[in-house]
């Protein structure tokens, strides 16, 4: 597959994983939505199931649609390093074109909301209790979960990086549970990125192209946070699986 091919289809599958991100959170969040208030878990099951619609899209590629995930699989000499640009260049524009779709969906819920300095936490993450430092070791650990199973688990396939159907039955839908659980059980201090382009293209998007009438600031002083918590998880993930003795 050729840098353009991969570029499409990570951008594809990294679109649909932000608008339907994006949009579960934009439906709890906003008023005169019919999920409006549904909850935590309304939120964390929306996005486990956004990212295997995207993952399952994207199948072609491998489904990475998260540079933590890319960088893992390089590491761990899973993927040619020349296509690394390619992936990352379709992710963080699937990121950004996710969210204006997002907001396009929900434009007159946005337009109505009586808070619109408060609409950021809808496209990217804002830690509980701000400390740089415990909340990148936060989004360290979420992503080496993520990216460790994506390796070690029963069923992964040599030839593109992908959960394969077989002794890893669930296929995609097994990324999603992954997603879930990192959620339910790690999501709760900063959100749970644990991809920096499910943070960094909507907070681009939200800063500089969204007309959301007195949208609040885009929090540049933490976005750093949710690229490089799982980039490092991604890497120790990646890391630790080279030097794991084979089964």
């Amino acid at each position: 597959m050729d840098g353009g091919e991969i570029f499409l289809w990570e951008l594809l599958g990294t679109t649909l994983l932000l608008l339907l991100g994006c949009g579960v959170v934009a439906n709890h969040v906003l008023r005169k939505t019919n999920g409006h208030a549904a909850g935590t878990l309304f939120i964390n099951i929306g996005w486990a199931f956004a990212v295997f619609t995207g993952a399952s899209v994207a199948h072609p590629t491998g489904a990475h649609l998260n540079p933590a995930v890319t960088l893992g699989l390089w590491v761990s000499d899973k993927m040619d390093g020349g296509d690394v640009p390619w992936y990352l260049l379709g992710q963080i524009c699937g990121g950004i074109l996710g969210a204006i779709l997002c907001w396009a969906t929900y434009k007159l819920q946005f337009d109505d909301h009586p808070e619109p300095e408060g609409t950021l936490g809808i496209f990217s993450t804002i830690p509980q209790i701000p400390n740089k430092l415990w909340n990148t070791v936060t989004e360290v650990i979420g992503t080496f979960v993520l990216v460790g199973w994506i390796l070690f688990s029963p069923g992964y396939s040599e030839a593109n990086g992908t959960p394969a159907f077989g002794n890893a039955a669930l296929g995609y839908a097994g990324v999603a549970f992954v997603v879930l659980v990192i959620g339910t059980s790690l999501g709760g201090p900063t959100g749970y990125a644990i991809n920096p382009v499910r943070d960094l293209g909507p907070r681009i998007a939200y800063a500089f192209i969204l007309p959301i009438k007195g949208k609040g600031d885009a929090q540049w002083n933490y976005a750093w946070v949710p690229v490089v918590g799982p980039l490092i998880g991604g890497l120790l993930a990646g890391l630790l699986y080279n030097i794991w003795p084979e089964v």
